[in-house]
């Protein structure tokens, strides 16, 4: 969006940091869901949701690593846990949802 054109409100919905916040809220609820199914322990779900953050700086640095922005996010996200055990759940979803964007384009 061109800043000079742009309301500051339009503007921060289609910031990264909102677009980010927003995957994190898909992901959170989708280990929470897995908790439930029993495929997720839900300790590790409650240590993920308590602890994870986004960090815009980061994810950027890592997807010009990387050259991938949802593997960006999702290891900031699994770095900012800070709790291996929660974060190995972290890992088999990125995979899936790698995968599952993949499959559909």
């Amino acid at each position: 969006m061109i800043p000079r054109y742009t309301r500051h409100e339009m503007g921060q919905v289609w910031s990264d940091a909102n677009k980010f916040a927003k995957w994190l809220e898909v992901e959170l609820a989708a280990t929470e869901t897995l908790a439930e199914a029993g495929q997720v322990p839900r300790d590790a779900a409650a240590a993920i949701r308590a602890r994870a953050k986004i960090d815009v700086a980061q994810i950027h640095q890592l997807e010009a690593r990387v050259k991938h922005d949802v593997i960006a996010f999702t290891m900031a996200v699994g770095e900012s846990i800070g709790d291996p055990a929660a974060a190995r759940w972290r890992r088999s979803r990125r995979r899936a949802l790698v995968a599952l964007r993949h499959d559909l384009q």
